[in-house]
């Protein structure tokens, strides 16, 4: 993570002072150092900012929140929830899979790649955008919070209206700060096997975030997966 790394440029100048600062220098020592250790980091390096690449700031229209990427080998490619082709699709999203096919009636993929909603403004961040190697919340507390923070203040600061779907108390704490006035925030247990049973499954949050959308006139989010060779 050498200068700015390669995210849309529409998020350049709102977080300049992020990347500009003590606590992202420290956080670059720490990832460098880690490295050279011979720690492996998932995602790779030229995923980290993989949202906010694919995702620009004035074309985000949602917001799903999560907190640290998969520690599996070849599973975290930048994007909450989501992993890359080939892949098994994990527990939660398989939940959110479920949740998708009682709320639209759309059956679940047979993959767990999501970018087909980050390119239609879809922002899918985690909290921490790293993660060492099968050590599960290993790079909490580093600097990726404040950054991640700093990320959602700036969404918050757009006139144009956001959806927030915040799933476990995590995200909804992280988020709390977010214009309820402004924005449209949806709420739900997280989809975890642990939780899903206790409010994610019935909340409808795919169709309620489309009704938003449409009654300020914007476009639908296809939440239907297509198909991966």
């Amino acid at each position: 993570m050498t200068g700015n790394p390669a995210i849309h440029e529409s998020w350049q100048a709102p977080l300049q002072a992020e990347f500009d600062s003590e606590y992202m220098t420290a956080l670059r020592e720490f990832l460098k150092a880690e490295k050279a250790s011979g720690k492996t980091i998932f995602p790779h390096s030229s995923n980290w900012f993989r949202a906010l690449e694919l995702t620009p700031l004035d074309e985000t229209r949602v917001v799903i929140l999560g907190q640290d990427p998969y520690h599996g080998p070849g599973q975290a490619h930048g994007l909450c929830f989501s992993v890359q082709p080939g892949v098994r699709t994990p527990p939660s999203l398989q939940n959110i899979y479920k949740e998708m096919r009682e709320d639209l009636g759309v059956e679940p993929a047979s993959h767990g790649f999501l970018e087909h909603w980050a390119k239609q403004g879809v922002l899918m961040l985690n909290s921490v955008l790293t993660v060492e190697a099968r050590q599960a919340a290993s790079h909490k507390g580093r600097g990726w919070e404040e950054f991640t923070d700093a990320i959602i203040r700036v969404i918050n600061q757009q006139e144009r209206p956001v959806v927030f779907l915040l799933w476990g108390a995590y995200a909804q704490k992280k988020a709390a700060f977010v214009d309820t006035q402004r924005h449209h925030v949806l709420t739900a247990a997280h989809p975890s096997p642990f939780a899903a049973r206790n409010g994610f499954f019935g909340c409808k949050h795919f169709s309620k975030t489309n009704v938003f959308l449409e009654s300020k006139g914007m476009p639908r989010i296809d939440w239907e997966l297509p198909q991966i060779s």
